[in-house]
Formats: C-alpha cells, sequence, structure tokens
C-alpha cells in the first residue's frame, strides 16, 4: 500500500510553520480546559467527519449515510494545491470525530495540521488504498506521485474502502449499514466507469487529445484512453510561463488539434493565451468547455457531486472532440 508518511509532511511542507503553530495553540487550548482525546468519549450521532475535498466528503457521505454528519472543508471554487486552512477549518477539525484526506500532497499545505490532527483523533489518507504500482510519478518533484486519482474512477473506487474500513472500526454497530451503502455507491461508479469508456472510444483517434489547464487528468487519460497535455504541471503553485504557452501552440498547431479545456479551478489566462497564439498562426482552436479538476460543481447541484463531476468532465471532453455522447449526460442530469 502507498503510505503517506508523517516524515513526508515535515520534509516537504515545513515552510509553512505558520499552520502548525495554529493547530498546536488550538490544541494546547482543548488541553487547557480538558477535553479528552476522541477515544475517551462516549459515542454520539451523527458522527462528525470531516473531509478535505468535495470528491472524498462525496464517499463520506454515500458510505456514512444518517450516522454520519460530513463537513468538507474546500468549497466547489478551491485549488487544494494552494489552500491554506483558516481558523475555522481548525476548529472544525478539532471538533471531528474523523478526518479524511487525499494524500500524495494535493493538500501539501495542510500537511502540518494533518500531523497534529492524528495525535487526538483518526485521520485516514484514502490515496492508502492504492498501490504505489499504479500511481503515476510527478515528473517536477523526485519520489513524488500524481495525486489526482479520481479522474479514473476504477481507481477512485478503492478510496471507497478506506471510508468504509475507517467507519465501521469507530463505529462497530455501524458497520454492516456502512457496508450496504458503500456497495449501492459503487454499483453506480461501475456503471459511470463503463459510460465513460463507452463514449471516449467514439472519440476519433486522431482528435483523442486532451489539453487542459493543469495535469490533472493523466489517470483520466491513461484509464479512458486519449493523450493529455497541461499547460502546468501536476501541482497549480507556479504559473505557467511564455515558454509553456508556445510549447502548447506548437503542438496544437502540429497536430490539428481543435478544441482546448479550461478548469474551474485555474484561472484560463493560459488557455486564452494558447487560443490566441494558435490564432496568430492561422489555426483555429475552441474553447470545448470548463472541466472540474481540482474541485466539484457548486453544492446541491448534479455537478456537485462525484458521478455528476465525472460525467460532467466526460460528456463535454467527447462532445468537443467530435465523439458522441448525449448532451446531458448518462442520466440525462447535466445541466444544459
Amino acid at each position: 500500500m502507498a503510505k503517506y508518511k508523517l516524515l513526508e509532511h515535515l520534509r516537504a511542507i515545513s515552510a509553512f510553520a505558520v499552520v502548525a503553530v495554529l493547530a498546536a495553540l488550538v490544541l494546547l487550548l482543548a488541553a487547557c480546559t480538558g477535553e479528552e482525546t476522541q477515544t475517551d468519549q462516549p459515542r454520539s450521532y451523527p458522527i462528525s467527519v470531516v473531509a478535505t475535498t468535495g470528491m472524498i466528503a462525496d464517499i463520506a457521505a454515500s458510505v456514512g449515510g444518517d450516522r454520519t454528519n460530513v463537513h468538507p472543508l474546500m468549497g466547489s471554487d478551491i485549488d487544494p494545491h494552494l489552500y491554506r486552512p483558516t481558523r475555522s477549518d481548525v476548529a472544525r477539525m478539532q471538533r471531528a470525530d474523523i478526518i479524511f484526506y487525499n494524500g500524495l500532497m494535493l493538500e501539501g499545505r495542510m500537511g502540518d495540521t494533518l500531523v497534529q490532527m492524528a495525535r487526538t483523533r483518526p485521520v485516514f489518507a484514502v490515496s492508502e488504498a492504492v498501490d504505489e504500482s499504479l500511481l503515476l510519478e510527478d515528473d517536477e518533484y523526485e519520489e513524488a506521485f500524481d495525486p489526482h486519482l479520481w479522474m479514473d474512477v476504477s481507481l477512485w473506487m478503492r478510496a471507497v474502502d478506506v471510508v468504509v474500513n475507517a467507519l465501521s472500526e469507530f463505529d462497530p454497530d455501524g458497520a454492516a449499514e456502512y457496508r450496504a451503502n458503500a456497495d449501492a455507491y459503487l454499483a453506480q461508479l461501475e456503471e459511470l466507469d463503463a459510460y465513460v469508456h463507452e463514449i471516449m472510444a467514439s472519440i476519433p483517434e486522431n482528435r483523442r487529445i486532451l489539453i487542459t489547464a493543469h495535469d490533472a487528468f493523466g489517470y483520466f487519460g491513461d484509464a479512458y484512453g486519449v493523450e493529455v497535455l497541461g499547460v502546468q504541471g501536476i501541482s497549480t503553485e507556479s504559473e505557467a510561463g511564455l515558454e509553456d504557452v508556445n510549447r502548447l501552440v506548437n503542438y496544437i498547431v502540429e497536430n490539428d488539434v481543435r478544441a482546448v479545456f479550461a478548469e474551474t479551478t485555474v484561472p484560463d489566462r493560459a488557455m486564452m493565451a494558447i487560443i490566441e497564439g494558435a490564432a496568430a498562426r492561422g489555426h483555429r482552436v475552441e474553447l470545448g468547455g470548463e472541466l472540474y479538476s481540482d474541485a466539484m460543481g457548486a453544492p446541491g447541484s448534479y455537478e456537485g457531486t462525484y458521478i455528476g463531476m465525472i460525467d460532467h468532465n466526460a460528456t463535454t471532453v467527447v462532445r468537443a472532440l467530435g465523439g458522441t455522447a448525449p448532451e446531458r449526460g448518462l442520466h440525462g442530469r447535466l445541466s444544459r
């Protein structure tokens, strides 16, 4: 199993010591007021669950059902690569019974806070469920991996077991219910995975090129048979430069690419520069749509669920690249 070691947190994000100090102060305050650790407290319902991203929160809510109250820290417009936990985030985690995060350095600026929280309550990285042999390497950082596991539905299904096992261990009385909820959710994900495979195969072979704002779609490309290129790397910490833009403009012109895609959590300046750069060379490329990469859609919307997020992405890509897909997706629920 690919474990997210605490030493990796400390080594990679020591520059963000302010966050650690904030977390330490909250813990100190709890100690001074006589607060017991999570394991010493009597069980109460609903169980308070905190998840760093919406995708993880969707798993936790689907598995936990009425026995849990799930709080995602990052909203629909939040880039987890750049996210710093606020004072209220730290307080919410301090009140949580159990915490789930992605791992693989997705929440790099939260690492110290997660280490602090793990001292008093169970904290789990859902990426632990994926064997290291299945992970994509991060070309920018040595011994690092691409954290965007949710882009391959079959890989993301493995994360469900982390949540089931963690909740069942914390709340044994609910184990059977958690397993039943998980099985129902996994059946929906299997249907989604089959849909994405089917429609992606309809894209003409010479047009199976997906160009996005940053390299968040590597697992998607590997799983569903498209070549993927991003203006920025796997992380959005540094902005794309002129060399990055020119490189992709050259590629687009040489390979007759007709559509590129923006992302909801990344400014579209670089994508607009690429479109303009291609036009200056006499090649017309359109913005094929806006994809959900590091966050889902608005809360309460279909696109604000993991299934809706992937349905939207796959359907948008297929239609823009010349394939065949229903206008409103898998079950006709996508927004027009």
